[in-house]
This record gives structure tokens, C-alpha cells and sequence, in this order.
């Protein structure tokens, strides 16, 4: 069996992979333990990040034609890469947190979004919120101003009285006996 027939699949898988992807983050996985790696699969697997080790010349072949094609220059010694279809900045927020932990684990550098960005980079778009967190922030912001007119309204209730609301229409109607009286004096 020729090497080219071995190889295919493993690119294939690797094509399958980043097929649709949002980001792909490449790493340097040396150094971390078994129980390590172990701990760092299953944050990302709960993130819902594919990860994986390949050799370097089966990922460069995936990537060519795409947009990871960029990240080529990054795949040198051992290499594992991370990839999000649903969350692009997923990848980058998992390993980065990890590799506080665990010293290790390398980020050489990623694509979120079709744009490069290098070791730097990718620390930084780590530290932008999951999706989830950013519509829950924008929900509360909405809801913060109903929920603060829906206390204001209760504590006027609760005070028991005419409120300012209140006492206008019952001045209303005060006044319109005395202009009625008014007019019919003047007929």
C-alpha cells in the first residue's frame, strides 16, 4: 500500500474538521502530563472544541486552499490543534486558561474568524466573553430599566396614596365643575 493511500484519510479527517470552522487554534502541547492533556481534552470537549494531534505535514496539506492556510508557518515541532465551529473565540479562552495551570502548553497562534493572529493575539481574543455571556450582559442591560421602573411604581404603591399620577386626574375633574359653572354664568 502506498504512503499517499495512508495519508489521505488523515488529511481527509483533518479537512472534515476544519470544514465550516470559525477558528482553529494551533498549540504545543510538550511537557504537559498524562493527566495533564487529560484534564485539558475534556475542558475543550465540554466547550465544545474539537482537538487534536496530527502531524504537521497532514494538517499543512488540509489547510492549503483555506482559510488556515496562513497558520503553515506556525506548524513546527509537535502540534495539536483546536477547533470551534459554533464559538470562534472558544478554543482560544480554553487553552489560554489552561496554560496558566499548566506551563507547558503553548499557543503558537490561531485564526478566529478568517483573520491570523499570533501567541499575543490569540491571549487577547481569549479574553473576550463566550456568546452566551455577551447576550446574558445584553439582556440584563435591557432588563435593568423595567426592573428598576417596576420597583419605583411598587414602592409608590406600597406608600399607600395618591401618587403624583394619581392626583392629576382628580384635580382634572375638580376643575371641570368650576369651567362648567363658569360658563353657564356667562350665558
Amino acid at each position: 500500500m502506498a504512503k499517499v493511500e495512508i495519508k489521505a484519510p488523515i488529511v481527509a479527517e483533518i479537512s472534515e474538521c476544519i470544514k465550516d470552522a470559525q477558528s482553529m487554534v494551533v498549540v504545543d502541547y510538550r511537557g504537559l502530563t498524562v493527566e495533564q492533556d487529560t484534564q485539558l481534552r475534556k475542558s475543550l470537549r465540554e466547550a465544545g472544541v474539537a482537538y487534536k494531534v496530527y502531524k504537521n505535514t497532514f494538517i499543512t496539506r488540509a489547510i492549503k486552499g483555506t482559510e488556515f492556510e496562513s497558520l503553515t508557518e506556525y506548524l513546527e515541532g509537535p502540534t495539536a490543534i483546536a477547533v470551534s465551529k459554533d464559538d470562534a473565540t472558544a478554543p482560544a479562552r480554553v487553552l489560554a486558561k489552561f496554560a496558566k495551570t499548566a506551563e507547558a502548553l503553548e499557543i503558537k497562534a490561531g485564526i478566529v474568524e478568517g483573520t491570523l493572529y499570533d501567541a499575543k493575539g490569540m491571549g487577547n481574543i481569549a479574553s473576550i466573553p463566550s456568546r452566551e455571556e455577551l447576550l446574558s450582559r445584553l439582556l440584563g442591560s435591557f432588563k435593568s430599566p423595567i426592573t428598576n421602573f417596576a420597583r419605583v411604581i411598587n414602592q409608590v404603591a406600597e406608600k399607600g396614596g395618591a401618587s403624583a399620577c394619581e392626583a392629576a386626574p382628580a384635580e382634572a375633574e375638580a376643575e371641570a365643575p368650576a369651567a362648567e359653572a363658569a360658563e353657564t354664568a356667562a350665558e
